[in-house]
């Protein structure tokens, strides 16, 4: 029986080689890195839906595969289940949330090659 940690590696990884192929993989990777600092300066739910309302195609992206990796259908239904969470839940969603965020920015480093701070233009190119 895998911990919840091994499983979040396992499917992390492999979403994050699927982004790998897609040109703008930069982004996603440099959402994975701002995602957790946006979490703690304004919350779940707003980092959350500011990404999903403010974000690239590929950076909504990162929120489908997060919904997944958490246990939820997509997007929609982990927006829906953070907004109506009661307190216990939403700091267990929010620890898991975190939880699978740190595999993702494992991940962007290692496989994406994207390192904490790193800017992208709309090419993919650093600037």
């Amino acid at each position: 029986m895998q911990t919840i940690d091994q499983q979040y590696a396992d499917l992390v990884r492999r979403q994050v080689l699927v982004i790998k192929e897609q040109p703008d993989y930069k982004k996603y990777g440099a959402m994975a890195h701002k995602l957790p600092i946006l979490i703690h300066t304004a919350g779940l739910l707003q980092a959350l839906e500011f990404v999903n309302s403010r974000g690239e195609e590929i950076q909504k992206r990162l929120l489908e595969d997060l919904a997944s990796t958490i246990g939820q259908h997509n997007t929609t239904t982990l927006l829906t289940a953070v907004r109506g969470a009661n307190l216990g839940a939403y700091m267990r969603l929010t620890r898991h949330i975190l939880g699978a965020l740190l595999w993702y920015k494992r991940f962007a480093q290692s496989i994406l090659g994207i390192e904490t701070g790193e800017e992208t233009t709309g090419s993919g190119e650093k600037q």
